[in-house]
């Protein structure tokens, strides 16, 4: 089953405006099916494939002469970086030209320098990551059981090809993540990274303290930073930046650690079954990581910077999420229970008696209804928050 991605229409409409479209995202994110559905009578050549890939990486020019007059999908750009330069060659000449390359890539390490260096001003960079709800929704329904949507996680060849999510995810960290982040960095002992990448999904959805890590990994405090940025810069996780106004507070400055894909964090925690997610310890962190990649997702896929940040000062206080407007902040809850009780929004509550200007603030629960308080909290259940991020603009 082919599901319309959301970002389609505004990759269809930049394609209008710029030459060049670049678009990043993780392994198995739906890249290529994506640019196949929107561009169908464009050419389309996988970089993956050697002969290509050395056609490519030898004569440059002859392999863009193969496409000179329709342009093509050039995908996993990041193998043949050389070839940015020609394409900037061949779109300064003809400016007129939209739309005539459309690019993909893993790596963000090993794409976007070669991409703002080449083709700054001519491209459109858009970010495609797995599944988000209400993607998810067109395959397999609107979810009801929590275990369950954490579990299967939101790749899209799990419930395009009905995979088992456990043969697949293991697949994926074998085939992509341990094999393209080796490529990137010369990681010697793969035995010390697997057991990082572990640990790594055991502080999902917490503060990230780096030199923990670390010292559980058994690595040094460098290694450990150098491996994070590998693991951001390749979509397996995202690190959340505080919110900084102060209000004469002392607050946490350290990013909080997610996963991009909260079925992958399942499969690493060693988690086999759905029913194993309800009684797992981190449950609670689980449910929070997939309610902030959605959040995050839903601004992504309108082409927009997520502008979400957390907020904790030192003397506990905290609020899982601030999404930041134009002209006012939006906080954010995010409690795992199916009933909601007063202290579900004590932090919004306080975080509203230091800035009055903030939004009256949403609380995102484990249950199925919605309801909207006489304070204009509104009250919202998790498989009902597809759109949320239109509503807050």
């Amino acid at each position: 089953m082919l599901i319309q991605r959301t970002i389609q229409a505004d990759l269809i409409r930049l394609a209008g405006q710029y030459p060049v479209i670049t678009i990043i995202g993780p392994r198995q994110s739906g890249k290529s099916t994506l640019t196949k559905m929107a561009f169908p009578d464009k050419p389309y050549v996988s970089l993956e494939q050697l002969s290509l890939r050395d056609f490519a990486l030898t004569d440059p020019v002859g392999f863009l002469n193969t496409h000179a007059k329709e342009g093509a999908i050039l995908d996993e750009i990041q193998r043949v970086p050389g070839l940015l330069a020609e394409i900037q060659v061949r779109v300064d000449a003809r400016p007129e030209l939209k739309g005539a390359y459309i690019l993909t890539g893993s790596h963000q390490f090993m794409l976007m320098e070669s991409v703002t260096q080449s083709l700054a001003g001519r491209t459109a960079i858009l970010k495609l990551l797995p599944f988000s709800l209400v993607e998810r929704s067109a395959c397999v329904g609107t979810p009801s059981d929590i275990p369950q949507l954490l579990f299967n996680g939101f790749y899209p060849r799990i419930f395009a090809d009905n995979l088992d999510p456990v043969e697949a995810l293991s697949f994926y960290v074998t085939t992509y993540v341990e094999r393209d982040l080796r490529e990137i960095m010369a990681i010697k002992d793969l035995t010390v990274f697997s057991r990082f990448l572990r640990l790594c999904a055991g502080r999902t959805g917490q503060i990230l303290n780096a030199s923990s890590l670390a010292a559980d990994a058994g690595i040094n405090h460098n290694t450990a930073r150098a491996w994070l940025s590998l693991l951001e810069a390749s979509f397996i996780i995202t690190l959340l930046q505080p919110h900084y106004n102060n209000f004469n507070k002392r607050l946490i400055k350290a990013p909080k650690l997610y996963f991009w894909d909260v079925g992958l964090a399942c499969h690493l925690l060693g988690i086999e079954r759905a029913e194993q997610v309800v009684s797992h310890p981190l449950v609670g962190s689980l449910f929070e990581t997939f309610v902030v990649t959605e959040l995050m997702k839903q601004r992504l896929n309108r082409v927009r910077d997520p502008r979400l940040y957390y907020w904790r000062d030192n003397a506990g206080h905290e609020v899982d999420l601030l999404y930041e407007s134009a002209d006012t902040v939006v906080p954010i809850e995010i409690k795992l229970g199916a009933t909601i009780q007063r202290e579900s929004w004590k932090g919004i509550d306080y975080y509203r008696s230091l800035n009055p200007k903030a939004a009256p603030g949403i609380v995102i629960y484990g249950g199925s209804e919605q309801q909207e308080r006489s304070s204009g909290l509104r009250v919202i259940g998790f498989s009902l928050i597809e759109n949320l991020m239109d509503s807050c603009t």
